[in-house]
């Protein structure tokens, strides 16, 4: 829906099924969605967690402490890995629109290969400084937001700010703060028209040729408005608070049980 900001719900679960069936909604996993998922999971939690506990100690608000640990943890995924992992994935998506021309789209490695010696680290890395602030503002506000839950549920349940939330308690701060975090959609649509491999200058003569982050921004508001920006936000809704319950709540419970070995 953020690469094709004229659909609504509806018509782009159905041009989704159209792709495959069941197996269109899975374009891009593998092996992409699989690298990008396990390596960004391991160095968001791993930064995140220094950075939360250093400014705890500091004694920092914990909504601030996780706000900062999730930003720091967010840039850190971002160029560390997922960079050429988001840029794959989306072009692996928008690549199998070319069939519809009659034209039998690549591997996914001939794909990435191609790029490669067409354009480098830079090819494969392309939109990553959209990524970054992306993942920068997801994971500070998802942290953030979930943090500050957790002191409200907390103070609505009689607690001290040193007592510990149950399972149940932890898993609605998390959902709460991944839910909120989708203020920054226009970041995530701007990505995915940077990374995109259907939209072609050639065919819309107002895109910009060289694309950045403040010219994407500026060329979707113009061609689709405030509601342009803000395509596929209710899809994202259910992942950001999926993706906060496992990196948040679960998380907290991992590093308990580190902590005890």
């Amino acid at each position: 829906m953020a690469a094709n900001r004229s659909q609504p719900m509806w018509q782009a679960t159905k041009a989704v099924w159209a792709r495959g069936g069941v197996v269109g909604f899975y374009q891009g996993l593998i092996p992409w969605a699989w690298i990008e998922a396990s390596t960004k999971g391991a160095v968001l939690v791993f930064t995140a967690s220094e950075v939360e506990t250093a400014t705890l100690a500091a004694g920092i608000n914990p909504a601030a402490a996780g706000l900062l640990g999730g930003m720091v943890g967010g840039i850190a995924q971002a160029y560390a890995t997922m960079g050429f992992t988001t840029c794959m994935k989306t072009a692996e998506i928008t690549r199998q629109k070319t069939a519809a021309a009659g034209v039998i789209p690549p591997s996914t490695w001939a794909l990435f290969m191609d790029i490669y010696r067409k354009e480098g680290i830079a090819g494969v890395n392309k939109g990553v400084n959209a990524v970054a602030v992306r993942q920068c503002t997801n994971w500070g506000s998802r942290m953030g937001f979930a943090r500050l839950a957790e002191i409200g549920i907390k103070r609505v349940r009689g607690k001290s700010e040193a007592e510990s939330l149950g399972p149940m308690d932890k898993i609605l701060a998390s959902s709460i703060g991944g839910a909120l975090a989708t203020w920054n959609q226009p970041i995530e649509v701007v990505r995915i028209e940077m990374q995109s491999m259907v939209k072609d200058a050639g065919k819309n003569p107002n895109r910009p040729a060289k694309l950045t982050v403040l010219n994407t921004l500026g060329f979707i508001y113009k061609e689709n408005g405030l509601r342009g920006l803000y395509r596929g936000v209710t899809p994202r809704i259910g992942l950001g608070v999926w993706q906060t319950i496992c990196m948040v709540s679960l998380t907290d419970y991992v590093k308990l049980w580190v902590k005890g070995k």
